[in-house]
């Protein structure tokens, strides 16, 4: 045990008075965080398009992502960048050696412009359908708009979805299927992507986490703008610790350290890094853990009238 202890020497009967201070730990408290999780502005450099494994093909930035999984019926594409990015997710998909009239189904991890800021135009160029998770419907909708983080500004050309999901449901197009899980607390429908990559005659268990970060300057308790923000982040949690996870992907290539694993791929490394389940395990208990000490925070917060 830790003890900090401030000694005041008083004579009183020959006693000593001494002032304890116990540490976070001594009185059940979670202590800070160790790491830092996220340090904006993050580098948001261009990244030659590449393939991840098996159908599953990279388009995205050094921060913002979107992946390309490619079906013999027509592609899927998983987020679609800010809009002034869409003529290099287009250079970046035909550099692949794929056409973007062939994207039949466009997913999102969730609902910011950094995941479905081309998503209209896209889907005009395209005609491909757009899945969206209940929860996040509503924003993708009305552009923005009704954003628990903003003020009622629009953010994005509204997109309406021409299909409603709810967690666990399935999306599937020429022998892939890809699984939503709502595992909500970033927005309201935050969703990570499951599905099942084939590379040398082996399946391996794909995770498309979605951002699982507290928002920054935003409460976790008592918003009245998202009432029940702290259980769905627990839940989300416990719903991420249950996924089979091989391979580790994630909506901000920060995420799952995407630069350092390009660098081992090119450099010939004889397992394909991105086949990350102990990074998979890391993230989550990471990102798990801030959200458990913010939430410690504000709880403390709100016993102390001067606040923390």
């Amino acid at each position: 045990m830790v003890w900090s202890c401030s000694v005041i020497l008083v004579l009183l009967a020959g006693t000593i008075a001494c002032s304890v201070e116990k540490a976070p730990e001594a009185e059940g408290l979670l202590p800070p965080p160790t790491k830092k999780l996220y340090n904006p502005p993050y580098p948001n450099n261009p990244v030659k398009p590449f393939k991840i494994i098996g159908n599953i093909y990279y388009l995205g930035m050094t921060n913002y992502t979107s992946y390309l999984i490619t079906t013999p019926e027509g592609h899927i594409l998983l987020d679609t960048l800010v809009e002034p990015m869409l003529p290099t997710l287009r250079k970046n998909i035909e550099q692949l050696g794929f056409k973007l009239q062939d994207i039949k189904i466009i997913l999102q991890a969730h609902a910011h412009s950094d995941h479905v800021g081309a998503l209209a135009q896209l889907k005009e160029l395209t005609g491909a359908q757009v899945p969206v998770m209940a929860e996040d419907a509503e924003v993708l909708a009305d552009g923005g708009r009704s954003d628990f983080r903003g003020d009622g500004s629009e953010i994005w050309k509204p997109v309406r979805a021409d299909r409603i999901l709810r967690d666990g449901e399935e999306v599937r197009l020429g022998g892939v299927t890809m699984v939503a899980h709502r595992t909500a607390g970033h927005t309201k429908g935050c969703t990570a992507w499951t599905t099942v990559a084939e590379e040398n005659g082996r399946n391996y268990n794909v995770v498309f986490v979605c951002s699982n970060r507290v928002n920054e300057n935003i409460l976790i308790l008592d918003n009245p703008k998202y009432p029940n923000m702290a259980e769905d982040f627990a839940s989300g949690f416990e719903t991420l610790k249950k996924l089979p996870a091989d391979v580790f992907l994630a909506s901000h290539a920060f995420m799952f350290n995407l630069e350092e694993k390009l660098k081992r791929l090119e450099a010939g490394s004889p397992q394909n890094p991105f086949i990350d389940p102990e990074g998979y395990r890391t993230y989550v208990a990471d990102y798990d853990y801030e959200f458990r000490y913010r939430l410690q925070q504000e709880r403390l917060a709100k016993k102390t009238p001067t606040g923390y």
